[in-house]
């Protein structure tokens, strides 16, 4: 696992209920391993945004991805409403997955995620402001 970069990131995380918490931690690593793979993007930082863990790249040419826990249940990966990360995906991959507007993927099990499409996801918002 990825060390935490930031304390609060890691009690946001502890927080959580456990089924989310393996969902999103498994998300989590999926960032750093896309981000890994990605030249273009010299690092990624991970902190807090409206109390949920988030990536932002560093430096900025990509979009903040956050991680959090639904209203609805379950768990989800969050992209900026104002961009088309979403939409993009969901025209990409349509009937795939539960889309939720023009900001998330909300998922219901850790199994549910797809390393190679949820992955294009996050390296669509890791390089977002490379492709505007």
């Amino acid at each position: 696992m990825t060390p935490f970069q930031d304390d609060a990131v890691k009690a946001a995380f502890d927080a959580m209920p456990q089924g989310p918490r393996d969902g999103l931690l498994q998300l989590r690593e999926l960032v750093f391993a896309i981000a890994d793979d990605l030249p273009e993007v010299p690092s990624v930082t991970e902190g807090l945004r409206w109390g949920q863990p988030a990536y932002l790249t560093s430096p900025r040419i990509g979009s903040t991805i956050r991680l959090g826990l639904p209203k609805s249940g379950g768990f989800a990966i969050y992209a900026n409403c104002n961009s088309r990360i979403i939409s993009d995906f969901a025209a990409a991959y349509p009937n795939w997955d539960v889309i939720e507007g023009n900001r998330a993927v909300i998922f219901t099990k850790a199994k549910q995620i797809d390393p190679v499409r949820h992955g294009a996801l996050i390296k669509s918002a890791l390089t977002y402001h490379l492709r505007k």
